[in-house]
């Protein structure tokens, strides 16, 4: 296999993301969900992984977010899962975490999907992609861009027409379960363990703050998205 030859920082900030090779679902229900939101965590460790025998031991999905996981590889600063991509914001904190990082979670989220869906074959579209965020600007633009991903479901054309109905899109990105959205709107979840808020420039000190920065964004057309950011289909 050829090696990788983007080289991360220790210190530095990524967007990473991929999504279903054919641009395939790749998440079909919510058992789908949780494994990657489990594996999210878990695989954020230098411990090895064994969903299944935590499983197999009784152990729920509440109990294993509950788990002391060791030392993390990565700070992961937001994430959203969407039915056939993901995108994940994160910070290098060791060297070679990151790639380690991206290692365990594709890896075992394809083994679980193609042994449930009886495949076989790459589940992704290559290895993940990356972008560094080098720029405060661009970093802080991701937290709106990762949070903004779910208005797709219910409005496929509202980055390049606007929001019609602010109301709406706000009550559905707050039923969202499957991105940091709530945990950034102060929801008590266990899914609050998955992030390091700490490990980022605190862009928002408040909930208030946080929804007024969405809220900006929203009210704008695809003209003042940076060049380059899509929303995957």
């Amino acid at each position: 296999m050829a090696t990788r030859k983007f080289k991360f920082s220790v210190g530095e900030y990524y967007h990473l993301y991929n999504r279903g090779i054919e641009k395939r679902i790749i998440f079909n229900n919510t058992d789908d969900y949780d494994r990657f939101i489990l594996l999210l965590y878990l695989c954020n460790s230098s411990n090895s992984v064994d969903i299944k025998n935590l499983f197999d031991e009784g152990m729920t999905f509440n109990d294993i977010l509950n788990l002391d996981r060791g030392n993390s590889l990565v700070s992961i600063g937001s994430y959203v899962l969407m039915p056939n991509h993901f995108h994940i914001l994160a910070k290098e904190v060791i060297e070679g975490g990151i790639s380690k990082f991206m290692s365990k979670l594709s890896t075992g989220y394809s083994m679980y999907f193609n042994r449930k869906y009886k495949r076989s074959g790459s589940l992704f579209e290559g290895r993940f992609k990356i972008i560094h965020a080098n720029r405060d600007e661009y970093l802080k633009y991701l937290f709106v861009y990762i949070h903004l991903n779910p208005i797709k479901l219910i409005d496929p054309s509202w980055k390049e027409k606007g929001i019609k109905d602010m109301l709406k899109v706000e009550k559905y990105l707050a039923s969202y379960k499957y991105s940091s959205y709530l945990d950034y709107n102060g929801v008590s979840r266990l899914e609050n363990g998955l992030l390091d808020i700490n490990s980022f420039p605190e862009y928002f000190c408040s909930k208030k703050e946080f929804n007024d920065f969405n809220r900006d964004w929203l009210s704008y057309k695809s003209s003042i998205f940076p060049e380059g950011m899509t929303f995957w289909k």
